[in-house]
C-alpha cells in the first residue's frame, strides 16, 4: 500500500467532497476483481451515501419532533378504524393523488405515531415533508402576516408535497388564526396531501374556529376525497408505558 497516494487521494476526495469515496476506498481496493470492478464499487457507495444523505437532510427538513416508524406500530392494539387503512396508507399513493388523511380520535390512540411514521417514509421516499403542530403553525402565520413575510411563507407552504398538521382541537382560535389556517390549508385543497390528527368530531370543530362559516368552509375543504379515520379506542400510549413497566 503507497501510503503517500492514499492521502492523496484521501485529500482529493475531502475537496471534490467524494465522502462515499473517501470513507470506502481502502476497504473496497482489496474487495475489488480488477480496476473496473474497483471504479464501479467505489462509485455505487458515493451514490448510496449521497442517496442516503439526502434522506437524512429530508427527514431533518421535516422538523419532527422524534422519529417513529410505522414497522413498530403494534397493529393489533391499534383502534380498528385504521388497521384495515393501514397498508393502502403505507403504499403512499394518497400522496401522488393529493388526498387528505384524517385522524380522529382520544388522545393516546396512535394519530402521531402513524402520522410521522408515514411522513418518515414519504422522506425515505423522496417526497418533501412538513411536520408541525396546529397551534405552531398559526403562531408562524400571524408572525409572518405581522413581519409582511406571510407570501414567502404560503409559496414555501404550497411545495411541500405531505403537511402533517397534528393536534387540532387542543386549542381554540381568534378569528384571524381561523382565517390564516383556513386560506393556507386551502391552497393545498386536492392538490397536495395533509395529514390532521385531531381529538375533535367534525360537530364539534366550531369550538376552535369560532365561525361557523369558516368551519363548514374548512371540514368541506380537507374532507373532499379525504381519507377519514375513526380513532377511538383504549390509550394506545399508555398500553406501551405500561407494557415497558411490565
Amino acid at each position: 500500500m503507497n501510503v503517500k497516494l492514499n492521502e492523496e487521494i484521501k485529500e482529493y476526495c475531502r475537496i471534490l467532497k467524494l465522502k462515499g469515496i473517501l470513507d470506502t476506498f481502502e476497504d473496497t481496493i482489496n474487495d475489488a476483481k480488477d480496476y473496473e470492478d474497483f471504479l464501479h464499487k467505489i462509485l455505487e457507495k458515493e451514490i448510496d451515501m449521497k442517496d442516503q444523505r439526502a434522506v437524512d437532510c429530508r427527514i431533518r427538513n421535516a422538523k419532527f419532533p422524534y422519529k417513529k416508524y410505522l414497522d413498530d406500530l403494534e397493529i393489533p392494539y391499534l383502534p380498528e378504524g385504521v388497521q384495515d387503512k393501514l397498508p393502502l396508507f403505507n403504499t403512499l399513493d394518497f400522496i401522488e393523488k393529493g388526498q387528505n388523511i384524517i385522524l380522529s380520535g382520544n388522545p393516546g390512540t396512535g394519530k402521531t405515531h402513524i402520522s410521522i411514521g408515514l411522513g418518515i417514509k414519504a422522506c425515505i421516499q423522496g417526497y418533501k415533508v412538513l411536520y408541525t403542530t396546529v397551534p405552531l403553525l398559526i403562531t408562524q402565520l400571524k408572525e409572518c402576516k405581522s413581519q409582511k413575510t406571510l407570501t414567502y411563507f404560503e409559496r414555501r407552504f404550497e411545495k411541500y408535497d405531505l403537511v402533517i398538521a397534528d393536534e387540532l382541537g387542543y386549542i381554540s382560535f381568534d378569528k384571524q388564526g381561523s382565517e390564516l389556517l383556513f386560506t393556507n390549508l386551502s391552497l393545498r385543497a386536492s392538490r397536495k396531501s395533509i395529514i390532521i390528527t385531531t381529538n375533535l368530531a367534525f360537530d364539534r370543530w366550531d369550538e376552535i374556529f369560532g365561525d361557523p362559516v369558516i368551519t363548514s368552509a374548512m371540514v368541506d375543504r380537507l374532507t373532499h376525497k379525504a381519507h377519514i379515520v375513526n380513532m377511538q379506542g383504549e390509550s394506545y400510549r399508555l398500553r406501551e408505558t405500561l407494557a415497558r413497566k411490565g
